[in-house]
């Protein structure tokens, strides 16, 4: 059956009112009619069957019964992500929700937006980025509507949730709880690198936050302040990976060594 996000979920029995864009892929990309059946899924962890009641004028469909939806994974990770060119970042935010992390922070990095001066320039501010429209209403909305499909594609009633920029000092002393794992390339870091491999024989965190680097990668400094911050510096082996993929790669390596796959 097709999966709807529906926030406003309640019982058994009740009518509940899609979204404007969620009625129109109801209605116009998949034709769905009255009586068709459908899940609904709150982005709360709550997932039910219900049948379409109407279409017109609202999409409206009839609560049945609750179902269980795919498992959540036992530690909870924040992918912290710099801010990619162009629609990188799109596909950073769909590929995080598909593999299970509980927020998505993007992260505003030296080396995030390129026209930002020459090089050695100042990293750009919240404010800079807010001009480039990495966080104008229309791409944080996009990003949100990227992570609702994605959460229905892959069976999740959880949304995570897709954070405001912040600049990487901020995440550096904000983030307190759990793991906090910087992926580098793999000539930064020096000594101090851990291969991922290696998290296998510490302990499985109850949480964890993944900082992953944008296209140019970190700066010598950016990875010095966060070796001084407490951050493992981790690695993902000789490889330099492309910003939009590095993600992927790191989080489905975590999930194989915490087992969760």
């Amino acid at each position: 059956m097709h999966r709807f996000f529906a926030p406003d979920c309640g019982a058994s029995g009740g009518l509940v009112t899609l979204s404007p864009d969620e009625g129109a892929h109801l209605t116009r990309v998949l034709r769905l009619r009255p009586g068709d059946r459908v899940v609904l899924v709150d982005g709360r962890g709550g997932s039910w069957t219900a049948t379409i009641d109407a279409v017109h004028p609202d999409v409206r469909a009839r609560i049945h019964e609750s179902i269980a939806p795919a498992p959540e994974p036992r530690v909870r990770v924040t992918l912290a992500s710099a801010v990619l060119k162009g629609e990188g970042f799109d596909q950073v935010v769909r590929d995080a929700v598909m593999l299970g992390v509980s927020a998505i922070q993007p992260v505003i990095s030296t080396r995030t937006v390129r026209t930002h001066g020459a090089a050695g320039a100042p990293a750009p501010t919240t404010d800079d980025l807010s001009h480039t429209g990495a966080v104008r209403g229309r791409r944080a909305d996009r990003w949100t509507r990227i992570a609702i499909a994605s959460m229905k594609q892959c069976g999740r009633a959880v949304l995570p949730e897709v954070a405001t920029p912040t600049d990487l000092p901020t995440l550096l002393a904000a983030a307190r709880q759990g793991a906090r794992l910087m992926l580098v390339e793999p000539q930064a870091g020096g000594a101090d690198r851990v291969p991922l491999a290696a998290l296998d024989a510490r302990p499985v965190p109850g949480a964890a936050t993944l900082l992953v680097g944008p296209e140019g990668g970190w700066t010598t400094e950016e990875v010095a302040a966060a070796r001084a911050a407490g951050w493992t510096l981790l690695t993902l082996g000789g490889r330099t990976l492309r910003a939009e993929a590095a993600p992927l790669v790191a989080l489905a390596g975590l999930w194989t060594v915490w087992k969760e796959f």
